[in-house]
């Protein structure tokens, strides 16, 4: 089929002899480590970007993500094989145009595709003959095929034989040292056969894995249901959290027995709330995308509004351990511990401390916060605490009412944290291996 079609040909060739130019618009925690995968596959990138903070920095070789050397992007930006701009007139320069943007949720718990949408009319108006686009964005099953092609072909060019397009869902696990980009299978669905064929060859270029779907509407299921599966375990354990605490069982011991069982029983941990960008957010575009369909998705909604309750429940039990020390959570001074949305990270996508934050700040209390990879609270779409940060030091502890953890660093030392703290609300068993001060810690 692709031997009828010359722009497939062409593309295909390129693509083999690295001489196909890759664009990679969004340049977060997705789009740079797979800019960085296919600069070393031998491919020329162009970076787009409407941060012109993040060019700059790019620019001037230097990396704002952790697992992303600030080394290696002065070699690529140096030798010419790496290059940043905020123009997207450049556009048409991309052989292929890989979409890797955010898909929040609105204040209703709705898919939020805007930032899908302004980029594809960005794309749309530059478009040219014989390019791929690929969308990366973690969303809902159809949005490629409902959402991306009609505003794509709305200039005459058609998806499979005039241009390509096809959807890759995203495989990121930052802080992970075991699986980056080029060793992570990448899953690929063509918006029709051609598009995945040639979607297909350019990320097999780049990675160790290609996975070939029959669409890209498989594609988009697949990722969505990595996620699901995670977020309706993860619901799981938190509820049975709370109803083994009123029961005087703690759920961190019974994991553990659990998880003796060599077959049949995979364990999944309790928090204060779900982070990351995906698995708080794909419960919530599958729902929605069920209600369109007249399909009550009743088991999902239900494990996403389970770990959406989470921090309330980490906020009233830090209230009740200070009431029964004769404190009111009015007034209190509170450290939070970690802001980062899983361990030794800096990403703070979606993490739970926030909420959890917010909440301890509208009961009154007054907070600082630490946390070794993220030094200063950034701008978030939604939340805006007024904690500042502090040190980690046995005055700091010792001035505080409570600590809240919320993320479990390893570069902590929890010992030092419960031998001066005067109360621990502990959301990630981080304790533990603690043995001093156990009556001060609560779990939550």
């Amino acid at each position: 089929m692709m031997n009828d079609l010359p722009h497939a040909r062409r593309l295909s060739a390129a693509i083999a002899e690295r001489s196909a130019c890759v664009g990679v618009i969004g340049l977060g925690y997705v789009g740079l480590p797979l800019v960085e995968a296919f600069v070393k596959a031998g491919f020329r990138v162009m970076g787009f970007d409407v941060d012109s903070r993040k060019i700059e920095k790019l620019r001037r070789g230097e990396s704002y993500i952790g697992r992303v050397a600030s080394a290696w992007v002065g070699e690529a930006v140096t030798s010419g094989r790496l290059e940043a701009t905020d123009d997207f007139d450049a556009l048409p320069l991309a052989d292929a145009v890989l979409i890797c943007v955010p898909t929040p949720l609105t204040a209703q718990r709705e898919p939020d595709l805007s930032y899908v949408q302004s980029t594809a009319e960005t794309i749309a108006a530059r478009l040219r003959p014989g390019q791929l686009v690929v969308l990366e964005s973690t969303t809902y099953p159809g949005t490629t095929q409902e959402v991306l092609r009609p505003v794509l072909e709305r200039g005459g060019l058609k998806a499979g034989r005039d241009f390509f397009l096809a959807y890759s869902p995203e495989r990121e696990d930052p802080g992970n040292p075991k699986y980056h980009t080029a060793v992570i299978p990448k899953v690929v669905g063509g918006a029709e056969a051609v598009s995945g064929e040639v979607a297909a060859k350019l990320y097999a270029a780049a990675v160790t894995a290609v996975v070939p779907v029959s669409s890209a509407s498989v594609a988009e299921a697949s990722k969505i249901l990595e996620n699901i599966y995670r977020a309706v375990n993860i619901a799981l354990v938190n509820e049975l959290k709370v109803l083994f605490d009123r029961m005087g069982i703690d759920i961190w011991e019974v994991l553990e027995a659990a998880s003796t069982k060599p077959f049949g029983f995979q364990a999944f941990y309790p928090g204060p709330g779900l982070g990351g960008h995906c698995i708080p957010i794909d419960p919530f575009y599958l729902a929605w995308k069920a209600r369109e369909l007249d399909v009550a998705a009743r088991f999902i909604e239900l494990a996403g509004e389970i770990n959406t309750e989470m921090p309330r429940y980490v906020v009233e039990r830090t209230v009740q351990a200070l009431e029964m020390r004769g404190k009111p959570i009015q007034g209190s001074r509170g450290l939070v511990l970690g802001v980062a949305y899983k361990p030794n990270v800096d990403d703070v996508r979606e993490s739970p401390a926030f909420r959890v934050m917010e909440l301890l700040e509208e009961r009154g209390a007054v907070l600082r916060f630490h946390d070794p990879y993220v030094p200063v609270l950034p701008h978030m779409r939604h939340y805006a605490p007024k904690a500042e940060p502090a040190p980690l030091d046995a005055q700091t502890l010792s001035e505080s009412d409570f600590v809240v953890i919320v993320t479990h660093h390893d570069a902590i030392d929890w010992a030092f944290v419960v031998r001066h703290a005067q109360l621990v609300i502990d959301t990630r068993n981080a304790t533990a291996a603690v043995s001093e001060g156990r009556e001060k810690i609560v779990k939550a």
